[in-house]
């Protein structure tokens, strides 16, 4: 299994306007991504910055993803997020909420 992480950087006053794309527009177009297994969404106590985790079963498909979905979700993102967000590729080590053991590293 694998994770991209993206670290926003939030508009001030829209992380509620985050969460609510997120929700209605976002999550739809993961949903019909070949290999998408779940997101995360984690909004900073001061509401500055955002982190998405979406959960992938292979490697090649989060990077499909990555070279064609991905614009959309930016595209869709853009009135609430500032700069460029970063974006970061993980294997999954281990995860109790997919039920994947610790391996070792």
């Amino acid at each position: 299994m694998f994770a991209r992480t993206v670290s926003f950087n939030l508009k001030p006053g829209l992380a509620g306007e985050f969460t609510r794309l997120l929700d209605q527009s976002v999550l739809p177009m993961l949903r019909k991504q070949k290999g998408f297994q779940d997101e995360i969404s984690l909004v900073a106590a001061n509401k500055a910055n955002a982190v998405g985790i979406s959960m992938w079963d292979l490697q090649e498909n989060a990077e499909t993803y990555a070279r064609s979905a991905y614009a959309d979700v930016l595209k869709t993102l853009t009135p609430v997020v500032e700069g460029t967000p970063l974006v970061q590729t993980y294997e999954v080590s281990s995860s109790t909420l997919h039920k994947i053991p610790v391996r070792a590293v």
